[in-house]
């Protein structure tokens, strides 16, 4: 790595939403990450990380998990120390689903929500999911690392409707026309 270039180091992401109104379902956002090879950055994941996993190498860790919202704060907050992550992986890229175990729930269905990624104290991107209302996960983060080992931050949001597992297989691919 170039010494005066050492990129992004080690990120966290937090998403947060209100609880369900009185005598509505509580409603499950999961943040998840997907790690991709560098011979294969758009193909399958590698592995992913989700709610009660952690990355092999303990690298990418979900730091706090909520099933409805209730909490101070931010709700799920999931670590990524790209710094630490293997050099074999060129691609890390990271989502939020909504578990669908009480019916369709899309954006549009949640309260308050938000979304924050930062390296340290820099917030890098903040989001409302607004374009995005009518999908039941998203991709919200990509992570590249470059020929000299640096990692940067590729903003955007893509929408999906499809259930979480299928979205941990479909996240990371590339976006179509």
């Amino acid at each position: 790595m170039n010494g005066l270039n050492k990129g992004i180091r080690k990120i966290e992401v937090a998403v947060k939403w209100d609880p369900s109104p009185l005598g509505r379902p509580a409603v499950d956002l999961d943040l998840l990450a997907a790690t991709y090879l560098a011979s294969d950055p758009h193909g399958d994941p590698a592995y992913v990380v989700h709610f009660g996993s952690r990355s092999p190498d303990g690298t990418i860790t979900l730091s706090r998990d909520s099933r409805t919202g209730q909490g101070l704060g931010w709700d799920e907050v999931m670590v990524l120390e790209l710094n630490r992550l293997d050099r074999r992986y060129a691609r890390v890229a990271v989502g939020v689903a909504i578990q669908q175990q009480n019916g369709r729930k899309t954006f549009v269905d949640i309260q308050r929500p938000g979304l924050r990624i930062r390296e340290e104290y820099d917030v890098l991107a903040e989001h409302d999911f607004g374009a995005v209302l009518g999908a039941t996960a998203a991709t919200v983060a990509e992570f590249v690392r470059d020929d000299s080992g640096a990692w940067s931050f590729v903003p955007g949001i893509r929408g999906y409707d499809t259930d979480p597992a299928s979205f941990t297989r479909i996240m990371g691919s590339s976006p179509q026309p």
